[in-house]
């Protein structure tokens, strides 16, 4: 039996849906009520049998305050990950602009070859997006980085699990990939 731990933070402005796709995740549950996250909060879920039977993965999962605010605890917040959630609302379109931010920070505090997943968050809200959501800027940004895009939905739970697997699967990838090329 294998057993992995993975700090993962979940970053990228704020009422982008984070601290949402935070508690889908690890209790199937959808809130209308949450409140802003001042710097971070942390939980962590055990998977147990992904992506092979004898692999358990252990994820400490940071959700990361959005608010520039909190930007000076960045370095503290993202020192240790292995990877990334990075999220913006399709909903609201200018959060997707703000991301040049975070992925620079992501790299400077996290590590420049750190993994990540593009996260377009609220796509049950892409009617109400006033026609300014731009499906190809996401997949071109997410194609110029090595990366996904995922489209979720955390309010009726499309894709949100998906999204952590994916990531999950990278990490090990990763892990597997640094280990095989190791000098003894």
């Amino acid at each position: 039996m294998s057993l992995y731990v993975f700090k993962v933070i979940i970053i990228g402005p704020g009422v982008v849906g984070k601290t949402s796709l935070l508690h889908r995740f690890l209790e199937n549950k959808f809130s209308f009520c949450y409140k802003l996250t001042i710097g971070a909060d942390f939980l962590s879920k055990i998977i147990e049998g992904y992506p092979k039977p004898d692999t358990t993965c252990k994820l400490q999962i940071w959700d990361i305050g959005g608010q520039d605010r909190y930007k000076f605890l960045r370095a503290s917040f993202f020192d240790g990950a292995k990877g990334a959630l990075i999220v913006f609302d399709i909903s609201r379109w200018h959060t997707f602009k703000e991301l040049d931010d975070w992925l620079s920070d992501l790299r400077e505090f996290a590590g420049k070859d750190i993994l990540f997943i593009l996260i377009g968050n609220k796509a049950d809200l892409i009617e109400d997006s006033y026609g300014e959501y731009d499906k190809d800027s996401a997949e071109a940004l997410a194609k110029r980085e090595n990366t996904a895009f995922i489209s979720t939905s955390v309010k009726i739970g499309e894709n949100v699990e998906g999204a952590f697997l994916n990531l999950t699967h990278q990490m090990l990838k990763n892990v597997n990939a640094k280990s095989s090329h190791r000098v003894v």
